[in-house]
């Protein structure tokens, strides 16, 4: 009479379920969704995204396929006349190319001074957007830093040529005083001997490196500010908390994270440098000189000098040593910025 009736529970449930790891029961409305495997999203693919997808993996085939043509264009047009060249290409320093059947040419002079005036273009460069990007990024209001990046940026707008008259009409006879100044002071360094071409002209890769400087300034600056803004803000205030100064907090944490990026920047501002051609052309002065290592001698870049003799190439073998050059060229650039990209992929964080 006294016993007590208990309902039927569901089993799984209460305690002793919960203690023996039994899981409770789930009503149908609570059911798991079962996983989507990848076949089914495969199924479920809309049109747009298949044709942006296809789109997307056709640029970039095309794009790869695009420079490895130019490559091959290069390499079997100039490989007729590589054959009847009477020097060495890479060593000599001769360009004679008005007799096919005595061409003489090689590249030594047009690579020295392609090359050293790109790298004295860099030195110049490199410091200066250095410093515009951390003081638009670090220093600068917003209400400036904007107005003021866009300014540097309209620099890439600006013409080569409007840049080469500038540099030989405005800047050459500006350096005239600072370059006589640096032959008579430094002169015993081959860097700032005497050069082989009149410096009041103006025609010197001096004159050449520091337009080739403001040229390449909006491509370093851009990057490097992008860079630089991408620094993590915890590291800013972690670095802030623990007292530091606006300048310890750049140096400790905005320039490690961005150096990877700063010099990728640079080296894409070289990759730059090195294709110049219609500045050079007008600011160089050409000469039959060998070029001697000063930063005041003359002479023509490969970009510069295919440019000043687009007029001979009627004639298969003469053009073809001409593009035997710009094939030189086309492995350097493209050197360079494979050399700036493969600094990059090493950090994740830019990825």
């Amino acid at each position: 009479m006294n016993d007590r009736i208990v309902a039927p529970r569901p089993a799984g449930t209460g305690t002793t379920g919960a203690r023996e790891g039994v899981p409770a029961a789930r009503p149908d409305s609570e059911a798991p969704i079962p996983p989507t495997t990848e076949a089914d999203q495969k199924t479920h693919v809309r049109p747009g995204d298949r044709i942006f997808a296809g789109l997307a993996t056709g640029s970039g085939i095309f794009i790869v396929v695009l420079i490895a043509a130019i490559g091959v264009f290069l390499l079997l047009q100039a490989i007729p006349s590589l054959t009847l060249d009477k020097v060495n290409f890479l060593t000599s320093r001769e360009w004679s190319t008005g007799d096919v059947n005595d061409m003489r040419y090689g590249i030594l002079d047009l690579l020295l001074v392609t090359v050293v005036s790109s790298a004295f273009a860099l030195v110049i460069a490199m410091p200066i957007a250095l410093g515009i990007a951390l003081f638009l990024t670090q220093y600068a209001p917003r209400r400036l830093a904007r107005p003021f990046a866009y300014v540097i940026d309209l620099l890439a707008a600006v013409p080569s040529i409007i840049f080469g008259l500038w540099g030989l009409l405005v800047l050459g006879p500006v350096l005239t005083p600072v370059g006589e100044w640096l032959i008579s002071t430094l002169g015993w360094i081959p860097l700032f001997a005497e050069g082989n071409v009149s410096i009041e002209l103006g025609g010197t890769i001096f004159t050449a490196g520091i337009v080739l400087a403001v040229m390449i300034l909006p491509i370093i600056t851009a990057v490097s500010r992008e860079v630089f803004d991408r620094t993590p803000v915890v590291h800013v205030e972690g670095a802030i908390a623990l007292g530091a100064t606006k300048w310890e907090v750049v140096r400790t944490t905005v320039l490690p994270f961005g150096k990877a990026g700063y010099v990728s920047a640079s080296m894409l501002g070289l990759g730059r440098a090195l294709g110049e051609t219609i500045a050079l052309t007008i600011i160089l002065s050409g000469t039959g000189a060998a070029f001697a290592w000063s930063l005041f001698d003359g002479g023509a870049t490969f970009a510069s000098k295919i440019a000043l003799a687009a007029p001979e190439f009627n004639d298969p073998r003469t053009a073809g040593a001409y593009i035997a050059a710009g094939l030189v060229l086309f492995v350097l650039t493209f050197g360079v910025n494979a050399v700036a990209r493969s600094i990059v992929a090493g950090h994740k964080e830019y990825e």
